[in-house]
């Protein structure tokens, strides 16, 4: 369900262009910079998943980010693991926290989808050992709008 109005961005790279290295495996492996606007008003928190539907295996799940305060509008560069305030899954590579891409070498140009999604409720049911699919399941039927930033990687 995009909304029209609701966007995301990131100060790192722009639509369809490349991820810089500093945000992959092969750099620093630190999360973008991404901030939203425009959400509607009845949201109460966010949550966001960064997914890579280019993977040999099927769709790699590389960030799960949730109960994300409705007042929060962005997520800086570098979000550690036990960020205080942010609740993250377990991402395909089976760390908490964000996986950079990392996509098999020689493999082509693999695209990394950020999307934010603007919730109706704040609390998902998840635990400590949620994995980011859990986070897409769970969210479903309570999403007001959702919006995608799309970045590009090859190694």
């Amino acid at each position: 369900m995009p909304s029209a109005g609701f966007h995301i961005r990131s100060a790192a790279f722009a639509e369809g262009a490349r991820i810089p290295r500093l945000h992959t495996c092969e750099g620093g492996d630190r999360s973008p910079p991404l901030a939203w606007d425009g959400a509607p008003a009845g949201a109460k928190s966010f949550a966001l998943v960064c997914d890579d539907p280019d993977a040999p295996a099927g769709t790699w799940h590389h960030w799960g980010v949730y109960d994300i305060p409705a007042a929060t509008k962005e997520l800086p560069a570098g979000v550690a693991a036990g960020a205080p305030g942010l609740k993250q899954a377990l991402n395909d590579f089976g760390r908490v926290g964000y996986g950079g891409p990392c996509p098999p070498k020689g493999h082509g140009v693999h695209h990394y989808r950020f999307t934010v999604y603007a919730l109706d409720r704040i609390g998902l049911a998840l635990d400590a050992k949620s994995r980011v699919p859990d986070v897409a399941r769970v969210l479903r039927g309570h999403v007001l709008a959702q919006a995608t930033l799309t970045g590009l990687y090859s190694r």
